[in-house]
């Protein structure tokens, strides 16, 4: 039984280099894997109060909730107040959680602090 093997040759085009990937400028595979498990949670507190107070937000709406969120964290925001047309929501950015929620009328009367960030969408 003897070994049988082919050998191919592979034509070298000294014209043709391979894509420089690491010379383009943007985000890393591993930045854009984080950036894809970075979704806001909803605290408890916060779910509580988004049922008692009937405000439902749909998928776009917190897709873009939560890609402002994680921009504002990215430039040092702690604490945001996010304010749609809808509601008003303070955010942990650091821990990436809603903690509590308000309807916008209710919103109106209110003082908020230990922010350090608006987000008006």
């Amino acid at each position: 039984m003897g070994n049988n093997i082919t050998i191919q040759h592979v034509p070298f085009h000294p014209n043709l280099t391979p894509k420089q990937s690491a010379s383009k400028p943007g985000k890393s595979f591993i930045e854009h894997l984080q950036d894809a498990q970075q979704e806001l949670k909803i605290s408890k507190h916060a779910s509580e109060r988004m049922q008692e107070r009937g405000i439902e937000i749909n998928g776009a709406q917190w897709q873009e909730i939560t890609s402002h969120v994680l921009a504002a964290q990215k430039k040092g925001v702690k604490q945001p107040l996010v304010l749609t047309e809808q509601a008003a929501f303070i955010v942990s950015a650091k821990n990436a959680t809603v903690i509590t929620v308000m309807d916008r009328t209710e919103a109106k009367s209110q003082l908020f602090t230990n922010i350090d960030g608006t987000i008006i969408l």
